[in-house]
């Protein structure tokens, strides 16, 4: 894995966490972004990154969450953990509003931080969802 995507990887890792924190608070993103970097030790780059992916699913959390729940199949979005949640609102940030980013690398990183954080069995729901939508964003 060259350099870049490994700090890619970690600034999706970290926004994970600022999201999975924010859920369901009144916590500003910036200070939890903060501290969640400072608690990574992850640096500039990467925090910019995630900057960047947690204020984009903020800010359009309302067609995502749509999106998802339209993609889910005999599952509203309360029925998910909040860490799948999480995981599936990041991806379906980045299929949807991320187009330098190629839909593939998005959906397996999800499945990856997916399968980290949520453990194994989460990783088909996540795949599922994030496949549906990146099939209807065509």
């Amino acid at each position: 894995m060259s350099r870049s995507a490994g700090r890619r990887r970690r600034g999706r890792e970290l926004a994970l966490r600022v999201l999975f924190e924010l859920e369901g608070t009144e916590k500003e993103p910036c200070p939890t972004l903060e501290y969640q970097a400072d608690d990574m030790g992850a640096p500039r780059d990467t925090v910019e990154f995630a900057r960047t992916l947690v204020e984009g699913t903020l800010e359009h959390v309302v067609h995502i969450d749509a999106a998802i729940s339209e993609a889910s199949v005999n599952w509203d979005l309360v029925d998910y953990g909040k860490v799948e949640r999480a995981v599936l609102r990041l991806g379906t940030y980045e299929v949807l509003y991320e187009p330098a980013t190629p839909v593939a690398v998005s959906i397996d990183e999800s499945l990856e931080l997916a399968r980290v954080y949520a453990g194994e069995a989460a990783v088909p729901l996540v795949n599922g969802v994030l496949g549906r939508i990146a099939r209807e964003r065509v």
